[in-house]
């Protein structure tokens, strides 16, 4: 037993062993917990400024659409210039946002407008910073850890999705929201303080592109033209716009279905946090996937939606989404790291910028769509849209991968016949 064990948590923390990786995973975890404590702050921060609903919706788009807009610019200048300094540049940026409104809000100066401009300011940040951050991993660790600490990356940011928020609860109601925002803002240094403590001599850079016409439109063609990725992406393209929209259609299940409101959406959203540290875990320990694999993930994270959405009870629908973050990690964990393993690495940026397009650039489109749909039809349907939608992407990725099968096939026969 105690040999199992050891082996088990050899293979799960294995990435950690690489001292870049160790300092850049510590690092996140400190600033990851600030954002989502900034995340509940900013949200209790609009509410009293303005008591509308349809305002806080539009902080979270401002967020987002410079993601979807400009996703795949960003994606270019990741390739044309090194990971590292570009994250300097985005951690500083963000901790200097955080501190501002914080200040704002302790002085009692802050307004409306300044919390949608800096959103969208954070947004245009995410452009960058989102791509930049996931190819980073593989300088730091390699291909072979790569899965790994993708996944050990995806836990992280879960675990701090349990901590941040009740950190936040804790400052907000001791010393008040801007303190938050400070905490926000100085966790940013802890991610500066590791990139600086790094070997640079341990890492395993891409190379870097050089400043062309249309590497924006060779990006897009490279995408369709490689199998694999391009059905990662219409997956996750599918999954992000119906599926992901948690923050929407947990709320109206918890308020409208089972009449728990804040505490039952809180307790909802942790039960999901809980799976997806478990599941990260679970990927981590594997080191490897498969496009087979994928789809029967996507499957299953499909089924354990639906599940939710039929739930008789609160208890049951808890004890379901534990089993949805759970799936949900898996699968964003395998398929980040399946299209980082098959791209090319100097289409590395590009790549990762049109995942994070289809991950957070799709909200703007697909949390509308969810809401409305929770709003006239009930969250139980709208949960179960998203499940299946996750269904579909499933079979979408099983039908092209037997037509690639196919292909191959066929041309093997060919070449044997000539």
């Amino acid at each position: 037993m105690k040999t199992w064990f050891s082996g088990f948590m050899q293979r799960t923390f294995t990435s950690l062993s690489i001292r870049n990786y160790r300092l850049f995973f510590y690092g996140q975890a400190i600033s990851q917990t600030g954002s989502w404590a900034q995340t509940v702050a900013q949200g209790l921060l609009v509410l009293m400024l303005t008591g509308s609903g349809t305002a806080l919706g539009i902080v979270t788009a401002l967020q987002t659409i410079p993601v979807l807009i400009l996703g795949a610019w960003g994606g270019v200048l990741v390739d044309r210039y090194p990971k590292r300094k570009l994250l300097y540049m985005t951690q500083i940026a963000g901790g200097l946002i955080s501190l501002l409104i914080g200040v704002l809000v302790i002085t009692n100066t802050i307004e409306l407008w300044m919390v949608f401009f800096t959103s969208f300011l954070n947004g245009l940040i995410k452009v960058v910073d989102n791509p930049a951050r996931q190819t980073f991993v593989r300088e730091m660790v390699g291909n072979d850890h790569l899965v790994n600490a993708v996944s050990l990356n995806s836990m992280t940011m879960n675990l701090a999705r349990v901590i941040g928020p009740a950190m936040a609860g804790v400052l907000v109601a001791t010393v008040g929201i801007g303190e938050c925002f400070i905490l926000d803002g100085l966790s940013f240094g802890a991610v500066i303080f590791t990139l600086w403590k790094m070997r640079e001599d341990e890492l395993h850079p891409g190379r870097i592109v050089t400043r062309a016409k249309g590497q924006m439109r060779e990006g897009w063609d490279y995408v369709r033209r490689e199998p694999v990725i391009r059905n990662i992406l219409i997956m996750m393209t599918i999954i992000g716009t119906f599926t992901y929209e948690f923050s929407v259609t947990l709320p109206l299940l918890a308020e409208f279905t089972f009449d728990n409101g804040a505490s039952g959406y809180a307790t909802l959203t942790s039960a999901m946090g809980v799976g997806a540290v478990i599941g990260g875990l679970y990927v981590a320990g594997k080191n490897r996937g498969s496009a087979a694999k994928l789809v029967s993930i996507a499957a299953m994270f499909g089924a354990a939606v639906v599940f939710v959405s039929f739930s008789p009870t609160f208890a049951l629908a808890v004890l379901g989404m534990v089993v949805v973050g759970f799936f949900s990690i898996s699968f964003t964990s395998l398929a980040n790291s399946t299209i980082q393993l098959t791209s090319r690495p100097d289409m590395q940026g590009r790549v990762m910028s049109f995942w994070s397009m289809s991950f957070l650039g799709t909200t703007p489109i697909g949390g509308p769509i969810m809401g409305a749909v929770g709003e006239h039809a009930g969250a139980r349907m709208a949960l179960f849209l998203g499940g299946i939608a996750a269904f579909a992407a499933a079979g979408m990725g099983l039908y092209t991968m037997r037509l690639q099968r196919r292909t191959e096939n066929r041309e093997n026969i060919i070449e044997v016949a000539d």
